[in-house]
């Protein structure tokens, strides 16, 4: 059976909250989203009008023409959140949460292909129906694509839509082979970055026709088993639906953390941060009842004068004791670290975690039940009366960066 998709995307969303917010139109306004205390923050959003003048998107602050004054507003995580969720509930009056899947905070799939004839509207009738709603109930102008597969319909909205009076962009696969087959540049497709544009160069590809038309040979040879997507989406082909996704198990977890420093740290603050990182993490593992064997590690020298410094650690048996994991990770750091040189980037990972398993207790090794204990009684408080309800003596010191970041949501101002 033949699906219907949409794909809709919220325009220039952090933007178009704060212009809202302000009462003002986000076409007529100069506004950019970003930390008005640092100069050289990168812009999260700029307003529509912006966009119409040249002005990049992810654009750092000092990038801005001289000419244009725009207003600064401080990223508010937690109202473009309460904003998302309204949205996703006017998405719940059309179509069945079973047939949707939010992509990211602004840009969602449905797939309505069992509600054209409930509704007895075309499916553009009907994306017109859902962005109009938006727009009454929230003031925020939405676009929107429509595809026979979920890739089409992310190509219909981040190219079709672009040029379409209504904002509604439509494909099919014959329509995206006549229309988009030679469309450049390549970076414009969806799942195709500035690294595969160049491993396509090299081959001397340009478009979607070359790759439709090189020998397969040559693409697995590139690009592996990826070259099967690369081959199905240059004849705007996929076979994925939204139930597929739903369904999916991957065959294992992980769970990570990373931040990049807001300056220069030496390898002994560097250390600070990193074992505020551990005890985040861990928390996380106590929380959900899970354990792992194994952490990666990464380092990122500052500048990067140095090759990031990447440690993969196997602890002796599967746990989520803190003072086991710290202890292995804080080990194998004092021991690989080159203390000559700045660092700016640090990610920790737990990679193949499980859920918890009773064991038989050594007789040679200390249990983690006091360890657990008191990382389940941290985790209860933080639930109830807030992330920095209790903090270790770790978080203190000048160096540490935990008791900012637990005031942020995905790394940005949550207010």
């Amino acid at each position: 059976m033949n699906r219907t998709y949409l794909c809709i995307d919220l325009k220039s969303f952090y933007a178009s909250v704060e212009c809202v917010e302000r009462n003002l139109d986000p076409f007529k306004v100069d506004l950019v989203v970003a930390n008005p205390t640092q100069k050289g923050a990168i812009c999260l959003a700029i307003s529509p009008k912006m966009k119409e003048r040249g002005i990049k998107n992810r654009c750092r602050i000092w990038e801005i023409p001289k000419s244009i004054h725009p207003i600064v507003a401080k990223p508010r995580m937690k109202k473009y959140i309460e904003y998302s969720a309204k949205i996703y509930s006017i998405y719940l009056k059309y179509v069945s949460s079973e047939d949707i899947h939010p992509y990211s905070i602004d840009e969602m799939f449905l797939d309505v292909t069992n509600y054209l004839n409930l509704y007895n509207m075309t499916v553009v009738e009907l994306a017109k129906t859902i962005i109009n709603d938006i727009y009454k109930q929230t003031k925020i102008t939405a676009t929107a694509g429509i595809g026979t597969n979920l890739y089409l319909a992310k190509v219909a909205l981040d190219i079709m839509a672009k040029h379409s009076k209504n904002n509604i962009g439509y494909l099919d696969e014959d329509m995206y082979i006549k229309t988009l087959s030679h469309h450049t540049p390549l970076t414009d497709f969806w799942s195709i970055g500035y690294g595969t544009l160049n491993r396509l160069s090299k081959l001397h590809i340009k478009d979607m026709y070359d790759i439709a038309h090189t020998d397969e040979k040559i693409l697995y040879k590139e690009f592996g088993v990826n070259a099967r997507y690369l081959i199905d989406h240059s004849l705007g082909k996929e076979e994925c639906t939204i139930k597929d996704i739903k369904e999916y198990k991957p065959k294992s977890n992980s769970i990570s953390n990373g931040q990049i420093l807001y300056k220069d740290y030496d390898y002994k603050s560097a250390r600070t941060v990193l074992i505020e990182m551990i005890d985040t993490i861990v928390l996380e593992l106590v929380e959900k009842g899970l354990e792992t064997q194994h952490i990666s590690v990464y380092i990122g020298y500052s500048k990067d004068l140095l090759k990031p410094l990447k440690m993969s650690i196997k602890l002796e048996s599967e746990t989520n004791s803190y003072t086991k994991i710290l202890n292995k990770v804080l080990n194998e750091y004092d021991y690989r670290i080159n203390q000559d040189f700045y660092i700016r980037r640090i990610g920790v990972s737990l990679n193949n975690i499980h859920i918890k398993k009773y064991e038989q207790i050594s007789l040679f090794e200390s249990s983690d039940d006091s360890d657990s204990i008191l990382e389940n009684t941290i985790v209860k408080i933080k639930n109830k009366f807030g992330k920095n309800s209790i903090l270790r003596a770790t978080s203190l010191k000048e160096e540490a960066t935990q008791k900012e970041r637990n005031k942020l949501i995905g790394g940005h101002s949550a207010e």
